[in-house]
């Protein structure tokens, strides 16, 4: 059976990167945002109809970004997972075909090597494990997943309730199996591939820079959940652990890549999710 969801596929200088879906479609823009409206998102008409319905419904994705660099395959961020107890209603108990899209990109997980969160939320963190035999397992046994030293200080005395049940499901167990380093935000996996810190969606949050062959590419993490935040550097989401430090670096990211050749790829940006800052007076477009 074909994937749900098409496998896009970029290259950068003699990088191979992949987007392999788990879930995408419309929902409420009010999910994200309090100002998403539908009046307020369909003045913004180039989203349509990649990333705005005709209605003004925010369309997202959650999927990782597979990664093929100087020997090493990497997986940035492992999405929600499955038969795991979640609080939103189509992430709760998935049996979804993730790791089997995963392997018929020409990925299996077996042959990874390193995972790599961009910060430790639910959607990012799913399939860093996998239930065998009524036991949290890691899914990539062969990997080294590389989490942000800043960012689980942050996490790992939190309170008991369901965040702290995601770190106990799709996080622990990564340690507990011994197969977790913990990196700085400005850690460096190959000559072409390192974090860019990016804090205030969490403390410790990360993008992805890529750069080879003279060309560049950065993974956004959530410093962006939606392209309409081009538009609206301003417009935080409820999910932001400190919005002013989120508005702030977003606008930095945003300053720094405008009008330059570096394709932007989104990790909640819709098909064709890749694309380039553009400026729009005093704010910006994502161009496709």
């Amino acid at each position: 059976m074909a994937a749900e969801y098409p496998v896009l596929r970029w290259q950068v200088g003699e990088v191979e990167i992949a987007r392999v879906v788990e879930i995408e479609g419309p929902s409420p823009g009010t999910f994200l945002f309090e100002e998403a409206v539908p009046e307020r998102l369909l003045q913004h008409a180039w989203l349509k109809p990649s990333f705005l319905t005709e209605d003004g419904r925010t369309i997202g994705s959650i999927h990782c970004f597979a990664v093929r660099s100087q020997g090493k395959t990497l997986i940035v961020d492992t999405c929600v997972g499955n038969d795991k107890p979640r609080e939103v209603k189509n992430w709760h108990m998935r049996q979804g075909r993730f790791l089997h899209d995963l392997a018929e990109a020409g990925f299996p997980r077996e042959k990874v090597d390193t995972v790599l969160c961009t910060h430790l939320h639910v959607d990012h963190v799913g399939w860093n494990t996998m239930l065998v035999r009524g036991r949290w397992v890691p899914t990539f046994p062969n990997a080294r997943y590389l989490i942000g030293r800043e960012e689980w200080e942050h996490w790992r005395d939190e309170p008991e309730g369901p965040d702290r049940e995601v770190r106990n499901d799709s996080v622990r167990p990564v340690l507990e199996a011994g197969l977790a380093n913990f990196v700085e935000s400005d850690h460096r996996v190959t000559e072409e591939v390192w974090l860019e810190p990016t804090p205030g969606h969490t403390p410790g949050h990360v993008s992805v820079r890529i750069s080879s062959g003279g060309a560049e590419a950065v993974i956004t993490g959530d410093v962006m959940h939606h392209p309409v935040q081009c538009a609206e550097p301003s417009w935080a989401t409820r999910f932001d652990v400190d919005a002013e430090a989120a508005r702030r670096t977003r606008r930095a990211f945003l300053e720094r890549y405008a009008e330059t050749p570096t394709l932007i790829l989104g990790t909640h940006f819709a098909a064709p999710t890749g694309g380039q800052v553009v400026r729009d007076g005093q704010v910006f477009r994502f161009r496709t």
